[in-house]
Formats: structure tokens, sequence, C-alpha cells
């Protein structure tokens, strides 16, 4: 019986088997690329472009060295790369990963560990960076989910948790042309590299 096909052509002309990624078939570009085009809360999102994954990105590492000054390049580099693999599996809203199943977080794993590696960074990242960019994540969500999404204050403090009121005020969501928003991204992914 003839096997499916579980490889994507990228626009960098890379070959990447979805199943068994390799760090040698995955390029910044195509990352880039990818998630300025891969929209988060499924569209729904008020203005006049749809709210990308790259700009979520960039808005988390943004956070993440805010809450985290002395974090070292490495682990910002995590943070900006911590919704890479939606560049070929697309963001699924956290019910819709709950109804897949765990085959969803395994596909996740394998290439966070294949981009994670390509970067120079551990395949896995401490537990503890973990939780500070997962922390930074929610913080995202919850400005994205009360500035864009349509939530109230009070949905989002129930959905995200509470955060602090500066940080709240200091941070506004842009939605920007997607060719914009993946030269910041790869922009900002190489600032960090010649950090490491």
């Amino acid at each position: 019986m003839k096997q499916p096909r579980a490889w994507q052509r990228m626009l960098s002309g890379r070959r990447l088997d979805l199943l068994d990624p390799t760090p040698m078939d995955i390029e910044i570009e195509d990352i880039a690329h990818g998630l300025a085009f891969v929209a988060r809360w499924n569209g729904q999102t008020k203005g006049d472009y749809a709210y990308s994954v790259a700009e979520h990105s960039l808005l988390v590492e943004e956070i993440y060295a805010r809450l985290y000054p002395a974090a070292p390049a490495k682990w910002r580099l995590a943070a900006l790369l911590h919704d890479a693999p939606e560049y070929v599996i697309g963001d699924m809203i956290s019910p819709v990963k709950a109804a897949v199943g765990p085959g969803y977080g395994e596909l996740d794993l394998r290439l966070t560990a294949a981009i994670h590696i390509r970067f120079g960074l551990p395949a896995q990242i401490p537990v503890q960076v973990k939780k500070q960019i997962k922390r930074a994540d929610k913080i995202s969500a919850w400005l994205e989910a009360t500035q864009i999404a349509g939530f109230s204050v009070e949905e989002s403090n129930r959905f995200f948790g509470k955060i602090d009121p500066d940080m709240a005020q200091s941070l506004q969501i842009r939605l920007r042309p997607p060719v914009e928003v993946r030269a910041d991204y790869t922009a900002r992914h190489n600032a960090l590299l010649r950090q490491l």
C-alpha cells in the first residue's frame, strides 16, 4: 500500500518531511513567510489585516524581554520561535487542539525540536524557560483578546489570567500587511542570532 505524501515543498526549495523533520530542511525565510500568512483567532479579529502568528510571536518575544530582562538571547530566540511549527501545521485554537488529540502535540514537538536545533537551541528548552515563555504567551493572548478579538476584560481575565495594568496600557496590537510582518520577524530572528 502506497504511503501518503508527508512532506511539503517550501518556497526556499526545501522539502520538509512533516513526520520526520530535519534541521537542514528548515529556513527562517520559510518560517517567517508562513507565519506572516497564518491568522490567529481563526481570523476572527478586527481590522483590515489578519493578526498573524508572526506578529503574535514578535509580541511574545517583546513581552518575554520585559518580564525577564536578564534572560540570555537564546531564550528570547526561543520565545520568538515558540509557535514556529505553525508555519506548516497552522494555528489551531485550543478547543480544536483538544479535539484533534495527542497527534497534533507530537507533530508540534518534532517540528519544534528540529527548528530549535537548526538555530542553535537545545531540542527541548528547560521547563522553567518554557513556563516563562508561556507566561508571556498568555499576556499576549489577553492583549489580543481584549484589543482585537472582541473579548471583554472580564472574559480575558477568566481565560488567560489578569495582567499588569501597565503592561495592558503600554502594549498595543498592530495589524500590518504580511510583507511587513515577515520582514520584521526575519530581522528580529537575525538580530537575536547575532547575540548568541
